[in-house]
């Protein structure tokens, strides 16, 4: 009469209380796998930090834009930081005009999640990604048709007009 298998509890709360006949073992064993499941579908969101100063010229504010594009498309958030050194903190509206100028460049890539705020003698401001993550760059998507050995001679066209032609 022992088949191995226990009385469970489904539902202690409801009236009547459920309770079902199964192998808690199996039970645990599902419980953990759909666990592991979940967790290995979810998406980390990475935050990076790109750190600027108030007099940084022209190009490197370019180069790092560059990168605060990359990593939004990555799906990171970026907080973009400004630092003021020695009596630099007392021309702050230096930094607010970057941070604006900096906001301006990103444009729709990244919604501003946190406003720029001062903190000690560090302005700064957090992205988040506008969308999805892009498909990385160089990766094609999967049944594109053009892998190595499938590439269609330029002969095919020509053979289907004949064959069109010909009926």
């Amino acid at each position: 009469m022992s088949a191995g298998l226990d009385l469970a509890e489904i539902s202690p709360t409801s009236s009547p209380p459920v309770c079902k006949i199964l192998d808690y073992g199996k039970y645990k064993y599902q419980q953990k796998k759909k666990a592991q499941q979940s967790k290995k579908n979810q998406v980390v969101t990475v935050l990076k930090e790109v750190q600027f100063r108030p007099h940084t010229g022209t190009h490197d504010i370019e180069y790092k834009v560059k990168h605060v594009k990359e990593f939004l498309e990555d799906g990171n958030k970026v907080k973009v930081s400004i630092r003021f050194r020695g009596r630099e903190i007392a021309h702050s509206d230096l930094g607010y005009a970057l941070i604006k100028q900096i906001v301006d460049m990103v444009g729709s890539l990244g919604i501003v999640e946190q406003n720029s705020k001062m903190e000690g003698k560090a302005l700064s401001l957090i992205f988040a990604p506008a969308g999805k993550p892009a498909v990385k760059k160089g990766a094609k998507p999967a049944g594109s048709g053009e892998g190595e050995g499938e590439k269609k001679s330029p002969e095919a066209p020509v053979k289907q007009a004949e064959s069109a032609v010909k009926s």
